[in-house]
């Protein structure tokens, strides 16, 4: 009988559809999930005039909203419609800021509120954050129009958080800054009425934004305070991106092993309750992607015992990517993101064509989406800059193929400048381009700028992070073999044995990167005559060797496998906090 009624259905849907505008007037007299099925019924049969037309409605599209468990098809048919021509996301947020001018002294304020808060989130997930932005100002300034309850500031946090969330990933610093500095007052106000609801996952989210300003103290106290929030009853996303973000900052921190245990559980915890056509499911991936790919300390592999690469990462953000795709199509700059993640793992495994034509797609799509020199634009330039590198120098290393270079150099100097320019100096992200080029110009042979740009990274890096980081031993490392060129051993002798030091500290007596500096140490105390420290490095070397053959059979990339037990909250706090 079941499947008898489920036929009926679809067949009554069909003729609906297929005669829609008899049907039209009806529409507006039956449930919300009904009226959600015929919708989705015209995107299915390709009938995407009629379908824009529709959606183009503010109170219909809001009826869609409502249908929380059918998200994923709304964007499905969102991003359908924006790719024919339709910019549903513009009109929409402008027909929203029409209506909030109208709402302000009328009953219908607080649903105008609801409103907004709910388009505003949609939009972000969808992709759109300028429009996303504009809906959540309009409700904001709703918000504070209203008399100010306990209910109704608790709305205007809602709406400050969400706000918040758009203003970070969108680059727009001076205006998250101010966005956070409300929230804080606004946190004070409901904390002294006694009315502050669970902060948990706008913890997180100001964690997200002190990382994003390169400061990384303030974003560890945040991201703690929010999983001390967690509580039973709260959406397992919040612990899901708690988690990844605590994640993020202890890799940030040279913490590997506890960002692998993190991004593990995020990861299991996502399996677990995101359907597989979640569009969250995708963004945990990718971060379990990310430190697959860039940390050996948790991982090895035994097709790769050096560490010079990681084909599973490739293999964990190629399936992240195409789950994008499902949901969003080709044209979206989550997809275009997503490209330049799997791009970039792929430059790592030395698959240097692939990994052009993944980086060209992603910047094609986001050119085509945000405005010239648009910040977010910064991370893919660079990426595409290594790739060049890499494909100058694949097909005869003695002879680099000099356009490929000259191309590569123009993109890590744009890379720097719209850096500069969206994070200002002292900034994580800027020392990065800095120490790019000047490993760039070193590979190119122009030592007196490498040597310039490398020290500045570090001075950098060490303002941000302090002396003693994780990250430090690529600084360390690169500027040593830069004087190895110059031929100033001591120099190189030093930084060496620093860089080592700190590689054993934060990554351990096995991490991949040893290697360069065993090697190069040899190579210093040869030049120097040094038999005695050359003996013991080239046997340090010959251990160090061995022990990473013998981890990678035994590990075969177990501490980071997406299936297992999910740990408590209370011993994964206790874990993460006890040092």
């Amino acid at each position: 009988m079941a499947v008898t009624s489920r036929s009926l259905y679809d067949l009554s849907s069909s003729v609906i559809v297929t005669s829609f505008y008899s049907f039209k007037s009806e529409l507006k007299s039956i449930p919300e999930h009904i009226s959600c099925d015929i919708y989705f019924k015209l995107y299915e049969e390709k009938k995407i005039c009629v379908l824009g037309l529709e959606l183009i409605d503010l109170n219909i599209f809001y009826k869609m909203l409502k249908v929380t468990h059918r998200k994923t098809q709304l964007l499905q048919c969102f991003q359908t419609l924006m790719d024919h021509g339709f910019n549903i996301s513009m009109e929409l947020s402008n027909a929203y800021a029409s209506k909030c001018l109208h709402s302000q002294m009328c009953s219908a304020l607080q649903q105008t509120i609801d409103l907004g808060l709910t388009l505003g989130e949609f939009l972000n997930d969808a992709g759109w954050q300028k429009d996303s932005e504009v809906v959540l100002i309009h409700c904001r300034d709703l918000c504070l129009s209203a008399p100010q309850t306990p209910t109704s500031l608790r709305k205007t946090l809602d709406c400050y958080h969400n706000l918040l969330n758009v203003q970070v990933a969108s680059n727009l610093l001076p205006e998250a800054t101010s966005t956070y500095q409300e929230i804080k007052k606004l946190i004070h106000t409901l904390r002294k009425m006694d009315e502050l609801p669970n902060l948990a996952a706008l913890y997180d989210e100001i964690s997200s934004y002190f990382v994003t300003i390169s400061e990384f103290n303030e974003a560890l106290k945040w991201s703690a305070e929010s999983l001390r929030e967690l509580v039973p009853g709260l959406p397992a996303s919040t612990t899901v991106n708690i988690l990844r973000q605590l994640a993020h900052i202890c890799f940030m921190r040279g913490q590997s092993k506890k960002a692998g245990v993190l991004i593990r559980q995020a990861l299991r915890i996502a399996n677990e309750v995101y359907e597989p056509s979640d569009h969250r499911l995708p963004d945990v991936i990718i971060d379990y992607g990310n430190i697959l790919l860039n940390d050996d300390a948790v991982c090895f592999c035994p097709e790769d015992p050096t560490g010079a690469g990681n084909n599973h990462s490739v293999e964990v953000l190629s399936k992240a990517l195409e789950m994008r795709k499902a949901i969003y199509g080709h044209k979206n700059i989550y997809v275009a993101f997503a490209l330049e993640e799997l791009a970039n793992a792929l430059y790592w495994n030395e698959k240097y064509v692939r990994a052009r034509e993944c980086i060209e797609e992603s910047i094609s799509i986001q050119e085509a989406i945000l405005p010239p020199n648009h910040p977010l634009l910064a991370s893919s330039l660079g990426v595409k800059g290594l790739i060049l590198e890499g494909l100058a120098f694949e097909e005869d290393p003695s002879i680099p193929d000099n356009s490929l270079l000259l191309e590569a150099e123009k993109l890590h100097i744009t890379t720097l400048e719209l850096t500069i320019k969206a994070r200002g100096i002292n900034s994580e992200e800027t020392a990065h381009c800095y120490h790019e080029l000047g490993s760039f110009y070193h590979l190119i042979e122009k030592y007196k700028e490498a040597e310039a740009l490398l020290l500045q990274a570090d001075a950098v890096k060490e303002k941000i992070f302090g002396t003693e980081y994780g990250d430090r031993v690529s600084s360390l490392s690169t500027l040593a073999c830069l004087y190895v060129d110059l031929d100033q051993y001591h120099k190189a002798e030093e930084l060496y044995l620093r860089s080592i030091e700190t590689s054993i500290k934060f990554y351990g007596e096995t991490y991949s990167g040893l290697r360069e500096d065993y090697e190069g140490l040899v190579h210093c105390y040869e030049q120097l005559g040094n038999t005695e420290r050359m003996n013991h490095y080239i046997t340090t070397l010959s251990h160090w060797e061995a022990v990473r053959r013998h981890l990678s059979v035994q590990n075969n990339c177990k501490d980071l496998e997406e299936s297992g037990p999910i740990v408590p909250l209370p011993d994964l706090l206790n874990y993460c906090f006890k040092d």
